[in-house]
């Protein structure tokens, strides 16, 4: 285990921080979103902001809403993904998800939701996919699924090249037994077999991610992010090309990288 108040690294290009624990990561991660929203909001023009949800951005939205001052009135909100058929009072739906960690806190000047009830979800996507390409999104809070996913991008189809913004995928075993883990859904069996979800390219093009990544589970998947080849066997590797990206761990999800990195 890494014994630290709270340390700095970098990997390549890739900025990563450690701290004491969830709730300093997530506190850090906020405090970095904040500084951003109002350089952002400077000219007084809007702004599209990307949002992911999940256990590992709950402390980070709630230090986030908690900040006062932050220009949300020029903030156009967007999220990654959405289960497909998953009715939005489901405890998983991630626009109920949205709405209560987020959304119903602050006066954004709007959100876009996917909804994932939609009878033709390739329309949905394709639509929410041009509504995201005119914001044009300048921030993008965004975790590491325990396969390396990012959003919904599984390993196997994620794509680095992909043509599309958003499309629809069937969700790995190893995506669907996180989503049980976490307690969004009473077993792996309930868990719906695909979503509606932004590609890599989409959240590429965003110039700032801040990456919240905390607990024990994402440990070998933190490592493996900040080490291995840059492959689509594990999507979070292709972080390490971005130019401006920065991991929010605790000592749970850095415990991995012991002797790693010095």
């Amino acid at each position: 285990m890494i014994n630290i108040q709270s340390k700095h690294l970098l990997v390549e290009q890739t900025k990563v921080e450690i701290h004491p624990d969830s709730k300093a990561a997530g506190a850090a991660a906020a405090q970095a979103a904040a500084r951003t929203l109002i350089e952002l909001g400077k000219p007084g023009n809007a702004f599209g902001v990307i949002f992911a949800t999940g256990a590992s951005q709950l402390d980070t939205l709630k230090a986030l809403t908690s900040i006062q001052g932050l220009p949300w009135d020029l903030v156009c909100g967007f999220h990654m993904d959405e289960y497909v058929g998953l009715g939005v009072t489901h405890p998983a739906s991630f626009r109920r998800y949205l709405r209560k960690e987020l959304t119903i806190k602050v006066n954004m000047k709007s959100f876009e939701e996917i909804d994932g009830n939609a009878p033709v979800p390739e329309r949905t996507a394709r639509e929410y996919a041009e509504k995201l390409r005119l914001a044009k999104p300048q921030l993008c809070l965004l975790g590491i699924g325990e396969n390396g996913h990012l959003a919904f991008n599984d390993p196997g189809v994620a794509d680095f090249t992909d043509p599309l913004d958003a499309k629809i995928v069937d969700l790995d075993a190893e995506c669907r037994q996180q989503q049980a883990a976490e307690g969004w859904f009473a077993s792996v069996d309930d868990v719906a077999q695909s979503a509606i979800t932004l590609t890599i390219p989409a959240l590429f093009r965003v110039p700032k991610l801040i990456v919240s990544v905390p607990g024990t589970r994402k440990a070998k998947i933190v490592r493996r992010a900040l080490s291995e080849p840059i492959s689509t066997d594990c999507p979070a590797t292709i972080l390490r090309t971005h130019p401006d990206v920065t991991l929010y761990l605790d000592p749970e999800s850095a415990k991995e990288l012991d002797g790693f990195l010095v």
